[in-house]
């Protein structure tokens, strides 16, 4: 999936496009807090570059510096509510169809994340 994205180039547009809509729109406001009330930003766009790269078949960045690609262990330290999960599942879905990710691969990935996302929801 990785190459038919884009490559790593296309992983660090959608990151850095992703986070810049997380910071600057209402909807992402309660995942920033979750954030900050976790390991804070400075880290979140490398991690996040790392992780989807071996997500989406490319090298396991995530996985060779921390030892594992666990969603619910790196995210266990944060509350996450079914609309935490629904805004972060919008606001990437935009920034897919912002940085030019084409349709196919994006329905791909979207229920891949969906998926994901709904397994995370730990609160009400």
């Amino acid at each position: 999936m990785i190459e038919r994205i884009g490559g790593e180039s296309k992983v660090h547009l959608l990151v850095n496009h992703f986070y810049d809509l997380i910071e600057t729109l209402p909807q992402g406001k309660a995942i920033m807090e979750m954030h900050l009330k976790g390991h804070g930003l400075a880290h979140v766009r490398p991690e996040q570059f790392e992780f989807l790269c071996g997500f989406f078949g490319g090298r396991r960045y995530y996985h060779e510096r921390h030892g594992h690609m666990n969603l619910r262990e790196i995210h266990a330290h944060v509350d996450i509510r079914l609309q935490d999960a629904e805004d972060w599942l919008a606001l990437m879905d935009r920034a897919m169809v912002e940085t030019g990710v084409s349709e196919a691969e994006r329905t791909q990935i979207m229920a891949t994340f969906r998926r994901a996302a709904l397994t995370l929801v730990n609160a009400d």
